[in-house]
């Protein structure tokens, strides 16, 4: 690719910093790779008309980039990109800017969201999407690869990186509220069910789990445990199964929805996302550094002779650089404007099926996870 001119790679980018010729019309700007490529002026003029209608710029295709707000910047710049219906698009945090602009409300964000999406879809233009921003991930990507600090954590469907996180650092990452975090102890009751202990409560994994055979190796360790917001249900007191008793610490309210964050007497687990070093986990060799912790529990090995030998990484749950304690704060989803207050108690059901288990290293505890 390196021996191939620039114009001839069929590769188009998207700059975080608009990179629009200032003496050229918007027009002349979507139009340029056309003129470099030695497009006629009629079908050029046609293209340019098509992608600047998509774009919603239509309007302005007459005007110079310094007679446009930040948003149609972008966007001109995006159609720059398009018009010469590339192979591959590279966008680098396309929004961000558009996100700073004072003329863009988020509406108009999540509209122009569904517009690349959908014209990338209809022209078939395979696009790479870097962004920071979850929901910017997860709208608009068919496939998502999360990446830390160079390394590989989780690749897969928006759908299949939600519902199952491959590393402690996903599970974090991912959703709004944040997944709830928690360590807790396991202890194995042969033929019944395996015991999640949080301190002062308890979860019951059931023996007929799939799960419980993969987390009953921890017999005896500490796990992290992950449960969204919505896998959490009002109850009554009394109500039997998998429940959690907490007490209100306090309660945010945002119109369709009220977030309330309980006390339940658990330490949460905070990844780390700017301190310590990065997990070297990659989704290929995930299955080898499950095999190697499972083998050094066998043999007993002590955790930093186990590092010094394998290279394995630092234990997150013995690790501070990379990870905090601090007393857990469930959050749970409530109807708005609830009849509860701070200091109310209130107890949740958990939905057992839809909780996440995580192993000290950060590596996802499952059974054919995916």
């Amino acid at each position: 690719m390196l021996d191939v001119p620039p114009r001839d790679r069929s590769i188009a980018m998207v700059f975080q910093d608009f990179a629009l010729y200032p003496h050229m019309t918007v027009a002349d700007n979507i139009g340029f790779p056309l003129k470099l490529s030695g497009v006629e002026p009629g079908p050029r003029s046609d293209r340019v008309g098509t992608v600047a209608g998509a774009l919603g710029i239509g309007e302005v295709l007459g005007r110079r980039p310094s007679q446009l707000s930040g948003g149609q910047r972008q966007r001109v710049a995006m159609g720059r990109a398009m018009v010469r219906r590339p192979g591959i698009c590279l966008l680098y945090t396309f929004l961000m800017c558009i996100r700073d602009s004072s003329n863009l409300d988020s509406g108009l964000r999540a509209e122009l969201r569904a517009e690349i999406t959908s014209m990338t879809r209809e022209l078939g233009v395979t696009t790479m999407y870097v962004t920071h921003d979850q929901a910017e991930a997860l709208t608009m990507a068919d496939r998502v690869a999360i990446m830390r600090r160079g390394v590989l954590q989780d690749l897969g469907t928006p759908t299949e990186v939600y519902r199952r996180p491959a590393t402690l650092y996903v599970a974090a990452f991912l959703g709004s509220p944040r997944m709830n975090l928690l360590e807790a102890q396991v202890y194995v009751h042969l033929d019944r069910y395996v015991a999640l202990n949080f301190g002062e409560q308890n979860l019951y994994l059931a023996w007929s789990d799939p799960r419980s055979r993969a987390v009953a190796r921890y017999h005896g360790e500490r796990i992290v445990v992950g449960v969204r917001a919505e896998a959490l249900t009002p109850v009554t007191p009394d109500t039997p199964g998998a429940v959690l008793h907490g007490r209100i610490r306090y309660l945010e309210h945002h119109g369709h929805e009220s977030l309330a964050y309980l006390d339940i007497g658990a330490t949460a687990i905070v990844v780390d996302e700017v301190g310590g070093a990065a997990p070297e986990r990659s989704v290929s060799t995930g299955a080898l550094k499950r095999l190697g912790g499972a083998l050094q529990r066998l043999t007993k090995s002590s955790s930093a002779a186990a590092q010094e030998n394998a290279g394995a990484p630092v234990s997150l749950l013995n690790d501070p650089g990379r990870h905090h304690r601090r007393a857990a704060e469930l959050s749970v989803r409530l109807a708005p404007y609830p009849a509860v207050n701070p200091g109310h108690p209130l107890t949740v059901s958990v939905q057992m099926d839809a909780v996440h288990f995580f192993d000290e290293r950060g590596d996802r505890i499952d059974v054919g996870w995916r």
